[in-house]
């Protein structure tokens, strides 16, 4: 693995071709705690658009030909010093056991990896429940992909309800108001701790963190994105902090 200084990324990010997202899509990654947004870490991120990937191709229908080149990236990725990779997209998790194979580094497609873990911080009769761009999308081999493997412990609900979101998918040329978006997401997460025992939400989509304060006032629960994953991760593989009075 090559070197890496204190000022280098060790952190990849496989993300979506460049130019592909939708119109709404674009406006939220500029929000701060956006995923792709630089600004939303404390540490630099090597992000790389990976040809081909896009909301057809990753998330409706997972294409083998992307995670071809995704895995390509990946193993250049690692070749430049990345310690550990992720993607801008939680649909990833249907590719994760391939991605993680394919390279030495740990790998962590999609927040809802943390899944099991949150489950397990949980009182027994509790659930996590999951908030995704696309509950239609999100199959039982992404959860178990991830290690989900109890369901009746997650309480999954989609935002393709909200008028406001789902215009990604079926008004993908026209602006989304951002305010009505946030209060969509707002009334859908009140409304399952109303209908289910929820103990903390894990947000699955990486268009969802710059969200998720709302969502811990709104609810009271702990939340968990892909925000919360990556800052964990950088953790566990940044550079010991050198002493000023070390010997030389």
């Amino acid at each position: 693995m090559a070197d890496i200084t204190l000022d280098n990324p060790l952190i990849g990010m496989l993300c979506w071709e460049q130019g592909s997202n939708p119109r709404g899509l674009a406006q939220l990654e500029k929000l701060p705690g956006n995923s792709t947004n630089p600004e939303t870490f404390a540490f630099p991120v090597s992000y790389c658009r990976v040809k081909g990937a896009n909301i057809h191709t990753i998330l409706e229908k997972p294409s083998q030909a992307v995670l071809r080149s995704m895995i390509a990236e990946a193993r250049t990725m690692e070749t430049r010093g990345i310690r550990a990779i992720t993607t801008s997209c939680g649909f990833n998790a249907v590719f994760q056991r391939e991605l993680a194979e394919a390279v030495s580094v740990p790998v962590f497609t999609s927040s809802l990896i943390q899944v099991p873990m949150v489950r397990n911080m949980l009182a027994g009769q509790r659930t996590v429940g999951i908030l995704t761009a696309k509950k239609s999308a999100l199959t039982e081999k992404h959860l178990r992909r991830v290690g989900i493997t109890d369901f009746n412990s997650i309480h999954v609900e989609g935002l393709e309800a909200c008028t406001e979101w789902n215009k990604i998918f079926s008004s993908p040329d026209e602006e989304i108001d951002i305010p009505t978006v946030e209060n969509d997401i707002i009334r859908l997460a009140r409304s399952m701790t109303e209908r289910s025992d929820i103990g903390a939400f894990v947000l699955e989509c990486t268009d969802l963190p710059p969200f998720a304060d709302a969502v811990r006032k709104a609810t009271g629960r702990p939340v968990f994105d892909i925000v919360t994953l990556t800052n964990y991760v950088y953790q566990a593989v940044k550079n010991p902090v050198q002493s000023a009075s070390a010997d030389p």
